[in-house]
């Protein structure tokens, strides 16, 4: 509930604190006394555009502080967690508007921006001005009034988390059918490619291990002549360099007595021909292996010949790369096959989820219907109440395509005069009718639902008499579970007031501003008769108001 309202340097308004009570509270005042101006200087506090044409002093900043107790409401606990807001159960909202039009917004000290501060203040208060019977017309708001009655919001909040897991169910089923379009597409020339490698069978390294082995099969002859030329120099002819090697390392061996380096160098000459007839040895031995071979010369060339074709189709250069191709085409094929699968599992999924979704949708359905007549009944009872006998509302439930709201297409239809025509809402009823309207249907849906605080500004424009002592009696049942303010010019709702508020101007250095009191029972007594017969009230009219506020 709103506590406290602090309004500082805003239009006609140099400095005001108001207090409000937790139940009805009525404001009053002459046309012109600012009371309409409260209702703006709010509305900067609930995140309304900001304006330097409004400063009473165009030299200083305005300022606009609501207190409002939260009573620990998940909602508003929730939310001040989730933007890292100081919680409590008293929350002071503050606007300030500097003179170049700048404006800063605060909860609780804390800055915050106007889409945080819309959302804050949308869960404290309600404001509903004359104008604002537009929303009543709107489709999404009247089946929002059918649901809040039918009271199945945790069946609700299951069909929109279920529906909304289908509709992403629905997405990646599409999704992944594009890609299987495309993929379509490529598959059959892919598997031609693939084919083409798996008949070659290529293994790691191999075009560049066959291009060395045909090097050698090529120069097979010259390079088995010169092994055996380098073997017989080393091992075989009439002075072998081993042998040599051998009778220089004796001649030094006479000499190791006389040089202390010279036993080093006997083993250097040592170890030389150990390593000489180690070489003779391999190139013994590979000489040996070595022979021409015309079969596979011809094996080894039709093998390159094809990987050489590989390489030149691909652009390529090595067969680790033609291999890193294969793998490529692997994936895609297998990728065509999984996505048959995937896609198969997701249609199964999506199935279940919107059978699931439509017994959910059929449930709310049911829900809705069966609120229907009851909401007819009590909403056409209240308008005879308000001043409207001859005005009947009727609720049309269509079927639709199931949507994030469930399956149906929920419309107020209205008639004005028992014609029995009933026509849209939005199209046949007044901006008086609807005000009334709006007010019958807010007192039912708040013992459904856990309103704001709830602000009217001149609902009860258009009716006088009884409808207006009608009026008063809903926002007064209305304000025993729940915080109202209202802004009337009608003596018989002010007379229903718990608390009564009254607007007034007075002149102080030598400017008009707007200030509120709470009234006295004896204020209140000669104000509603002020309302009733002017500025001066006759006996009759004090006492008619005495009257309607025992009444």
């Amino acid at each position: 509930m709103l506590k406290k309202l602090f309004i500082q340097n805003y239009a006609i308004i140099e400095s005001v604190e108001i207090t409000f009570s937790k139940k009805l509270n009525i404001i009053t005042g002459e046309t012109g006394a600012g009371k309409s101006i409260l209702v703006g200087a709010l509305g900067l506090i609930l995140g309304e555009r900001a304006d330097s044409s409004v400063l009473f002093n165009a030299e200083q900043k305005c300022i606009v502080e609501g207190s409002f107790l939260t009573d620990n409401k998940k909602n508003i606990n929730l939310f001040l967690k989730e933007n890292e807001l100081d919680a409590g159960n008293e929350m002071i909202v503050r606007r300030e508007i500097a003179a170049n039009g700048k404006s800063r917004a605060f909860i609780n000290d804390t800055p915050v921006n106007l889409t945080q501060l819309k959302r804050l203040t949308s869960l404290l208060v309600d404001l509903h001005q004359q104008f604002d019977t537009l929303e009543l017309g709107d489709n999404d708001f009247q089946r929002d009034v059918i649901d809040a009655l039918a009271g199945h919001a945790e069946l609700l909040n299951r069909y929109r988390t279920l529906y909304t897991d289908y509709s992403t169910t629905q997405k990646e089923l599409s999704g992944l059918r594009v890609l299987q379009a495309g993929a379509n597409k490529e598959s059959d020339y892919n598997k031609f490619l693939f084919k083409e490698f798996e008949d070659i069978q290529l293994k790691e390294n191999e075009l560049e291990d066959l291009d060395t082995e045909l090097k050698i099969l090529g120069n097979a002859e010259n390079i088995k002549s010169v092994l055996s030329k380098i073997n017989f120099q080393l091992s075989e002819s009439d002075e072998p360099v081993i042998q040599q090697l051998k009778g220089l390392a004796n001649l030094l061996q006479s000499l190791q007595n006389y040089h202390p380096d010279i036993p080093a160098l006997i083993q250097r000459f040592q170890s030389m021909q150990i390593e000489l007839r180690d070489i003779a040895d391999e190139i013994e031995s590979l000489n040996d292996k070595l022979n021409f071979d015309a079969e596979r010369i011809q094996v080894v060339s039709d093998r390159l010949a094809l990987g050489y074709k590989l390489l030149k189709k691909h652009g390529v250069h090595t067969t680790a790369e033609l291999l890193t191709i294969k793998d490529n085409l692997q994936q895609h094929l297998d990728k065509v096959l999984h996505l048959d699968t995937d896609i198969t599992a997701l249609e199964k999924k999506a199935a279940e989820q919107l059978k699931e979704a439509e017994q959910l949708a059929k449930a709310l359905t049911a829900n809705r219907e069966k609120q229907a007549t009851p909401f007819e009944k009590h909403t056409n009872k209240l308008l005879a109440q308000v001043g409207m006998p001859n005005a009947r509302i009727k609720v049309a439930i269509s079927k639709e395509a199931l949507n994030i709201t469930g399956g149906d297409e929920i419309e107020f239809l209205f008639d004005a005069n028992k014609s029995n025509r009933f026509e849209s809402l939005k199209k046949v009823a007044s901006g008086g009718e609807l005000s009334r309207l709006m007010l019958c249907i807010k007192s039912l849906v708040a013992a459904s639902v856990d309103l704001p605080t709830l602000i009217f500004d001149e609902i009860d424009t258009g009716i006088s008499g009884e409808a207006a002592k009608q009026v008063g009696v809903i926002m007064k049942e209305l304000g025993k579970s729940h915080q109202v303010i209202a802004i009337t010019h009608q003596p018989q709702i002010a007379a229903k007031a718990d608390t009564h508020l009254f607007v007034y101007k007075q002149e102080k250095n030598a400017r008009v501003n707007t200030q509120v009191k709470i009234l006295s029972d004896t204020e209140r007594i000669d104000a509603i008769a002020k309302m009733l017969g002017g500025e001066k009230p006759t006996a009759t009219a004090l006492e008619n108001a005495r009257e309607m506020m025992a009444s």
